[in-house]
This record gives structure tokens, C-alpha cells and sequence, in this order.
């Protein structure tokens, strides 16, 4: 398991949950699961990515848990979850992952709206085959993901050669060497990757923590199954209406990977496009990012409270029937995000 390296304090540090438990997955591996907001509400369950834990929701579980019950976890290898088998590691213990966590901490037969950050949107994309997700979701969010092609198309490091390239980004994806502490060169490196230009120096602090908290057994093993990532088919069975939000300048999974996905989804919920962000959009968006949840609530799970179904989360989502960018109160959000709201 990872250390907890993740900021304690301002509005990235982690809420305390209300309630911890633990879901146990096909293989016997035991995961960590937190629940925030009232215990009636209307459910809404959220998936880290790579080198990521549930600390990296923290700021959207604090823009939705007054009106809605969160759920997070950590994915194996990550955050307080163990590693399991290192054999296991594959896009269907992703999905099998996330089946586990749906029956511990939902009702049976309750629906929720399911968002998925990265590595998390693909496991969504990896289940889309399975009958649970048909009967568990209401309505999926991809944030910041992508299906295919993740080392060709990714920007991080920046070469025009594109072989040279993607020999680089495979070699960092797969590599177990340490990372180091978090220091100011650290940040300085690592934070243009995963960032935008306008992100802070508390968004960098809170990113940088996590991500050098994961361990690097964990870290390079999934690496390796995002280096062959094809879930292109599986995009295109997903079962319930699905919305995508983006950051715009996106080094890690290029906004050409989502426009990829909107396209092959059946049923499509709306497309935002956030200018000028990085990979960490629910870090550096985290109201923007809410509104969209919001708007899948709404939208598609009964029993949605009053004052969300009056927000107008849908036009935050954009126009499902055009899928191109964001809509103006997503637009707004954004604004409302970079003046600190």
C-alpha cells in the first residue's frame, strides 16, 4: 500500500469519510472504500486513476457531498488498497475491481451515476461488457481518459520524432525506478505534465503528493497495461448514456483521445471540453467537474434532489445531441474554478 503523502489541509486535503469499508474483489483482494454525504441521497460512485487515490477526489466529494452520497476507492496497488497479484494486473481486474465495490456500498438494485478519472474511465470502459454495469449505472462520466493509442498520442515528452517519442513515454509508463520526495524541482518537472499552464501552487502540491505516493511495483505494472490499452470495442458496447469532460491541454491523454471516444459511445450525454487544462481536471476544475455529475444525476437516476435538478447540470454537460464543447454554464464553472470558488 501506498503512503499517505496527500495534503491535510485547504480545500485538496481529503474529507473525513463518513463512513470506511471494505470491498473484496473476484480474487480475494481487498479494497479500500470510503462513503461521504447522507446516507439516503442519491448515489454517486467515483474512480481514481494511475498513480492516483480516493485523496484525488477530495475536491469534487466536497462540492457534491452536502446533496449526494460519494463513494470512493482506491484501485489495487494504490492509496490503502494492497497490490494483490501482480499477475492479475489486466482492464478486467479494473472491472472486476469495480463490481466489488458497487455491491459493497450499494443497496441491492439501487443505481448510481459511476465517473471515472484516467485510468478510472477505462475501467468503466472495461465493464461495459458487464451485466452489472447495465443494472448498477444510471450514467457514466470518462474524465481525462482515453481508449487506445495512450503512447503514440500522449505529449509529455516533447519530441517531434514520434518513434523516438513513444519509446520514451512506454519506457516511463513501465518503469518501477523511485520517484524521490516532493521538492521543488519535483514539482517543476512533473507538475507541466500532469497540469495546465494557470494551475496553482496548491493544485501542483496536492497532484505531485499523490501521484509520488504510489508505489513503484504498483505504478509499473499498470503502467504496462496502459501501454497496450485497447478498449476501443468496449466504448462502443457501453450500456448507459455516457458524458466526457476533457482538459483542453492535456499532455498525457491528448483531447483528440476523447473526441475518439465521444464518437464510438452508443449513447452519448454531452461533450466539455475545458480550455487550457491539463490531465488532473478534477483537481483543477473540481466545480466544473461536479456540475457535469450533477447534470448525469438529474438527468438519469431517480430521486435527485430539488436544488440539484434546478442547478442546470445538464447544459454543464453540453448538448448530447451535437457533442462538441462545453456549454455555457459549463463555461461559467470554469470561471467560477480559476477566480477560486
Amino acid at each position: 500500500m501506498t503512503r499517505l503523502m496527500h495534503v491535510t489541509t485547504g480545500p485538496y486535503a481529503p474529507p473525513v469519510p463518513r463512513r470506511e469499508l471494505t470491498a473484496v474483489s473476484a480474487d480475494g483482494t481487498r479494497l479500500y472504500v470510503e462513503e461521504h454525504g447522507p446516507k439516503a441521497a442519491p448515489a454517486v460512485v467515483l474512480a481514481h486513476g494511475w498513480c492516483c487515490s480516493t485523496a484525488f477526489w477530495a475536491p469534487v466529494v466536497r462540492q457534491l457531498a452536502p446533496d449526494y452520497r460519494v463513494v470512493v476507492y482506491d484501485q489495487r496497488g494504490h492509496g490503502r488498497s494492497p497490490a494483490g497479484s501482480y499477475g492479475s494486473y489486466h482492464t478486467a481486474t479494473l472491472a472486476d475491481d469495480l463490481g466489488a465495490v458497487l455491491d459493497a456500498a450499494l443497496a441491492p438494485g439501487e443505481k448510481a451515476v459511476i465517473g471515472g478519472h484516467s485510468m478510472g474511465g477505462m475501467t468503466l470502459m472495461a465493464a461495459a461488457g458487464r451485466p452489472y454495469l447495465r443494472e448498477r449505472a444510471a450514467a457514466v462520466l470518462l474524465c481525462s481518459t482515453g481508449s487506445s493509442g495512450l503512447v503514440p498520442e500522449s505529449r509529455v515528452v516533447p519530441l517531434r520524432a514520434r518513434a523516438l517519442r513513444s519509446a520514451i513515454q512506454r519506457a516511463l509508463l513501465v518503469s518501477r525506478l523511485p520517484m524521490g520526495p516532493v521538492t521543488p524541482l519535483s514539482k517543476k518537472v512533473l507538475g507541466p505534465a500532469i497540469l495546465g499552464r494557470g494551475a496553482t501552487p496548491a493544485q501542483i502540491e496536492a497532484s505531485v503528493r499523490i501521484v509520488f505516493a504510489t508505489p513503484r511495483r504498483a505504478r509499473g505494472a499498470w503502467g504496462r497495461v496502459l501501454a497496450a490499452l485497447d478498449l476501443d470495442a468496449e466504448v462502443a458496447r457501453m450500456p448507459v448514456p455516457a458524458a466526457v469532460v476533457h482538459g483542453g491541454a492535456d499532455l498525457l491523454t491528448p483531447v483528440k483521445l476523447a473526441r475518439k471516444i465521444d464518437e464510438l459511445l452508443p449513447e452519448r450525454a454531452g461533450f466539455t471540453e475545458l480550455p487550457g487544462l491539463g490531465h488532473m481536471t478534477p483537481i483543477e476544475a473540481p466545480y466544473a467537474v461536479a456540475e457535469v455529475l450533477r447534470g448525469l444525476v438529474r438527468d438519469h437516476l431517480a430521486g435527485a434532489p430539488e436544488e440539484a435538478q434546478a442547478e442546470g447540470g445538464a447544459e454543464a454537460a453540453g448538448d448530447p445531441a451535437d457533442g462538441e464543447t462545453a456549454g455555457p454554464a459549463a463555461a461559467a464553472a470554469v470561471e467560477k474554478e480559476e477566480a477560486g470558488a
